[in-house]
C-alpha cells in the first residue's frame, strides 16, 4: 500500500543527503509543507518551513503535523572532534530527534544509519550506530525504516579525503559494500516513504541502489 504524506519533518537538511531529499520533496506535488530545522538559512520555498538556530535548540520548539520524518543526521569523529562529541551527534540528537517527531504525530521515521551497524561491534563508530538503531527500535515506532548505505558518493560543500580516495574504489565492490551515489539514495529513501508497511524494515545500500535507479 502507498501513502501519500503531505507533511514532513526533516533533520539534516544541509548535508549531502539532506541537500538532495529536500530538493526532491520540495517538488513533490503531494507535499505541502517540509519543517527544516538547520543552523544556516536555507533558500526560501512556499512549501518549506526552516526554523534557524542550534538543533538542541530548536527541537523542544518544532510544532505542527508532521506525517513522516527523516533523519538525515550524521558526522564523523574527526568531524565531531571525539568520539564522545561523535556520540552525542550520531546516537543522543537522533533518538531525541526521533522521540520528538512522534511527540508531533509522524508515525513513519526513516533514518540513515551506516553498513555495519552493530551494537556488539568492536569497532567505536559501527558500534554507536548500532546502539542508535537499538533505541530507535525499542520506541515501539507505528513503521521505522532504517537504511544502511556503504560510502556515499557526490559532492560535499567541505570535501571528506577518505571519501574521495575511496570513492572510486568503492564503484568496483559488488554488493552492498559498493557505494552509492548521493541522489539514489534519496530517491530510494522517497520510494520508502511512500509504502505503508508496519513495523521495523533494515534495507541494505545494495537494495538502496536498486530502489534509487
Amino acid at each position: 500500500m502507498y501513502l501519500t504524506p503531505q507533511h514532513i519533518l526533516l533533520a539534516g537538511a544541509t548535508g549531502l543527503t539532506g541537500e538532495h531529499l529536500l530538493d526532491r520533496l520540495l517538488n513533490e506535488p503531494t507535499v505541502t509543507r517540509v519543517l527544516a530545522p538547520t543552523r544556516r538559512p536555507l533558500a526560501e520555498h512556499p512549501h518549506l518551513e526552516n526554523p534557524v538556530g542550534t538543533f538542541t535548540e530548536l527541537l523542544p520548539g518544532l510544532s505542527g503535523q508532521v506525517d513522516i520524518a527523516f533523519c538525515c543526521l550524521g558526522s564523523t569523529i574527526k568531524q565531531a572532534g571525539s568520539q564522545e562529541a561523535f556520540r552525542q551527534i550520531d546516537h543522543d540528537l537522533v533518538v531525541a530527534y526521533a522521540k520528538r517527531a512522534r511527540e508531533l504525530g509522524a508515525r513513519h521515521l526513516l533514518v540513515i544509519s551506516a553498513i555495519d551497524a552493530d551494537d556488539k561491534s568492536k569497532i567505536f563508530y559501527n558500534r554507536v550506530k548500532g546502539e542508535t538503531e537499538r533505541d530507535l527500535k525499542a520506541m515501539n515506532w507505528p513503521q521505522l525504516t532504517i537504511v544502511r548505505p556503504s560510502l556515499l558518493l557526490g559532492q560535499r560543500l567541505e570535501p571528506r579525503l577518505s571519501e574521495q580516495l575511496a570513492g572510486p574504489l568503492s564503484k568496483l565492490i559488488p554488493g552492498k559494500y559498493r557505494g552509492i551515489e548521493v541522489c539514489d539514495l534519496a530517491r530510494a529513501l522517497w520510494r520508502l516513504a511512500l509504502e505503508e508497511q508496519d513495523g521495523i524494515r533494515v534495507v541494505e545500500s545494495d537494495e538502496l541502489r536498486r530502489l534509487g535507479k
